[in-house]
């Protein structure tokens, strides 16, 4: 089962709502729960392997996040990996809450959303980040 919980003016209260419904889902068996935290464009894909795995890439594709604490360029690094091909990584100025899970061993998975023919990098290759309880 899949929420997608969004907004900041939904904090705890939004979050402790979804979780039940989650749970008291008339019907609805699951082995965990996924939450969505996070939805973020790929970045760097130009210096990576994203160019030549691109025909291969499908959205709903797992993707693997490898948290890189002694990258040179971000203490915070945290790569995505698609079938053992770098991909390319979690933006910088959104990667502080997810290098932190990956940090506490938190059970994170991340999955392509989107793909796009685009000239800008930034907008070819889109991953939401999913926290399973």
């Amino acid at each position: 089962m899949r929420l997608r919980l969004g907004g900041p003016s939904s904090g705890s209260a939004g979050l402790a709502a979804a979780l039940m419904l989650a749970i008291a889902a008339p019907g609805a068996v699951a082995d965990s729960v996924q939450i969505m935290v996070q939805d973020s464009p790929l970045a760097g894909s130009q210096f990576h392997e994203a160019g030549t795995v691109w025909p291969q890439l499908r959205v709903g594709d797992r993707l693997t996040l490898v948290r890189e604490p002694d990258n040179r360029h971000d203490r915070k690094a945290v790569r995505v990996d698609w079938n053992g091909h770098v991909l390319g990584y979690l933006p910088r100025a959104e990667n502080h809450a997810v290098a932190a899970a990956l940090d506490r061993g938190e059970r994170l998975e991340a999955r392509i959303t989107a793909l796009r023919e685009d000239r800008d990098p930034w907008r070819r290759i889109a991953f939401a980040v999913y926290l399973t309880l």
